[in-house]
Formats: C-alpha cells, structure tokens, sequence
C-alpha cells in the first residue's frame, strides 16, 4: 500500500511539473506572434496549447534518453524521483515569478541527478550521456539557432527591401502564425516526452515495468495533456520577458526566429536530445535583433538570462539534494507526503504573490520599462 501510495504521488508531481513546463514555456512558440500581433494573446495560447498535445504524440525518442540515458534506473526510488521532480518544479516556479525564460528541461535533469546523488552517489549517474545528451546540446543549440536566425532575419529583410512596410508587416504576420504552430509542435515532441521518461522512470523503480522499456500509452496521453493545459494558462510573466525584453522584434523577425527555432528543436528531437527549447527561442530572438540593421538588443537581459541557464542544473540539483536528505530523515511514504505538502504550500505562495501585480494578457505588450510587471495606468 505504501508503494501505492507513493507511485501516485510522483505520478501527480511529474504532471504538475508538466503543467509548469506548459506555461513556463509559452512563450518560446508563442512571444514574438503575440507582441508583432500576429496572434491576438488568448488565441495564441490556445493554438500552441492544441499544438503541443498533438505533438506529444509523435516521438518519444527524448522519452528514452530521460529514462535510461542519464542515470542508472536500478539506483532509483520513487523517493528519488519524487524530490528530483520537487526540486525541478521548485526552480520553474522561482524563474516563471522572476520572469527568467530559464529551461524546464534542465530543471528536470538536474533535480532527478541531483536526488540519485544524494541517495546513490556520483556513480549512479550516467555522465557520459548527461555530457552527451544534455550540456553540449545546451551550448550548442542557442548559438547554431541564433545564426540561422541572423541569417534568416537579414535575408528577409533584404529580398523585400522593395516592398513597403504595410504589405510586408502583413504579410509577415501571416507567415508567422505557421511558423508559430511549427515551434509548438516542435515544443510538444520533445519537452512532453521529459515527463513520460521521469513517470516511466518511476514505474520501473516500482518495479510495474521492467528496466528499458518504453513509455505506456496512458503515459503518453496524460503527459500531453498536461502540457497543453499548462500552455493554455499562458505563461504570461516569461512571454512579456521573451517578447518585450530581449528585441523590439517586428514581424520579419518574429517569422524568421520561430521557423529557425522550429528547425533547431525538431532536429534535436530526431536524435533524443533532451534540448532545451528555452536556449533555442531565446538565441533565436537574440539573432533577430542581431540580423537587423538598426535592431536595439538589450544586451544586459540576454546577461542576466544566461546567467540563469549556467546555474539551472546545479541549482535543481541542490534542491533536489536536500528535498532528499529531509524525505530520507522523516522515512517512508511520511516523508514523501512531507515533501508533496511542503511542494503545494510553496506553489500556492508563489501564486499568490504572483498576483500582486498580475502579468495578463491585457498588459503583455505594454512598452517595457526595465521590469516583466508593467507600470500601472496613471491615474487622475
């Protein structure tokens, strides 16, 4: 019964992780198509939402490598699965407030490496594949996506130097919206299957399936639409910081930053690669402003975020670490009660403080001041 017990508490705090992965990352599919408007706000949640529940159903290719590829299955424990997905939910929540576009995925990996650490050791985990499959991916993938993003965003500009900029803003915003629904799905094949390898992960340390096996269909259906219920909600916090913060981005470059994302992303998934399509929106972003003559790139932000990416995996980890060492001191499924109580009551205040101010769709393209809450309406 205690198993049970357990089993069903990781199986719900891997889903709320996936919910957090829906609405910390809207905004990699979605920043650019909301602030060009291309896509009014409400309506483009939606689309990504549909999106991502379709997409997480065509690999499961980063599936596997989540589930065999970076620790040894055999070292762990739901206990372990539990805290390692505690610390990752800690870290989303913390950088969706602070309106950080940091990466859910690495937050996952490093809270589940940083939990088999504390219960296992350092020889539990799989460094190769983490090196591998994880850090050379993650250096990698928002620099080749902001050059192609650069590329694409001087060539747009210069094939239709002729054309005026009303017809061409249209007709831009137009393109947009496929290449926003690319990225979406793109989103949904590769951070939905993090979830399914983490649930599939557990039931092979309950011993409900054997070590190597895929995930189950019910697996794949209820992470899908976790997902896209989160990314319905609308990260709204990191949209703002992605869209307003970084570029004043104008529809060419909102098109050519999505389909260089698009391209990065599915790729990436093709291999197993568990990529962080924060990276990849981000430095695509980045390469917009980049390719385009005259283009105003707030430097000091992209600092900041980046700052963010280096400290993610060690940070969860931490986390991870501790949540551990406290499930372990209390023992048992206790323990594991103790660390989903403590993990609600930390969401609830992170949500209650979000709302004072809210970011919303009514204020996410307000001009930006410095700040992801906008300055409130002067009043007489």
């Amino acid at each position: 019964m205690g198993d049970d017990v357990v089993l069903a508490l990781v199986v719900a705090t891997a889903l709320g992780f996936d919910f957090t992965n829906g609405f910390h990352d809207t905004g990699n599919a979605m920043a650019t198509s909301i602030v060009t408007g291309a896509l009014p706000p409400r309506v483009a949640v939606a689309v990504s939402a549909v999106l991502n529940l379709v997409g997480a159903f065509l690999s499961t290719a980063v599936a596997a490598t989540i589930a065999g590829g970076l620790v040894d299955s055999h070292q762990v424990t739901l206990t372990v699965v539990m805290v390692g997905l505690t610390g990752s939910i800690l870290w989303n929540l913390t950088t969706w407030f602070l309106g950080i576009p940091s990466s859910s995925s690495h937050a996952l990996i490093g809270g589940v490496v940083g939990a088999t650490m504390a219960a296992a050791g350092g020889s539990a985990v799989k460094w190769h594949g983490l090196v591998a499959k994880v850090i050379v991916p993650a250096a990698l993938s928002p620099v080749i996506a902001g050059a192609i993003a650069a590329l694409g965003t001087y060539l747009v500009y210069r094939l239709t130097r002729d054309v005026s900029d009303g017809p061409r803003r249209r007709g831009f915003r137009a393109g947009q919206v496929g290449s926003a629904c690319m990225v979406s799905l793109a989103h949904g094949t590769n951070d939905a299957q993090k979830t399914m390898g983490v649930i599939t992960l557990a039931l092979i340390a309950n011993g409900t399936l054997h070590a190597g096996a895929k995930a189950p269909d019910w697996v794949i259906a209820s992470c899908a639409v976790a997902i896209a219920l989160g990314t319905y909600t609308g990260g709204w916090r990191v949209i703002r910081a992605l869209g307003k913060g970084l570029v004043e981005i104008e529809a060419p470059q909102g098109m050519a930053s999505e389909s260089a994302s698009a391209a990065v992303i599915l790729a990436s998934t093709d291999f197993g690669y568990s990529l962080s399509t924060t990276h990849v929106a981000t430095g695509s972003i980045l390469g917009s402003g980049v390719g385009k003559k005259g283009a105003e790139v707030r430097w000091r932000i992209a600092r900041r975020m980046v700052a963010a990416w280096l400290i993610t995996l060690p940070a969860a980890a931490v986390v991870g670490a501790v949540a551990y060492w406290i499930a372990n001191g209390v023992g048992g499924t206790a323990g594991v009660v103790v660390i989903f109580v403590l993990l609600i009551l930390a969401s609830i205040a992170f949500y209650a403080a979000s709302r004072h101010p809210a970011v919303t769709p009514e204020n996410v393209n307000a001009a930006w001041t410095g700040s992801v809450v906008p300055r409130p309406p002067r009043t007489r």
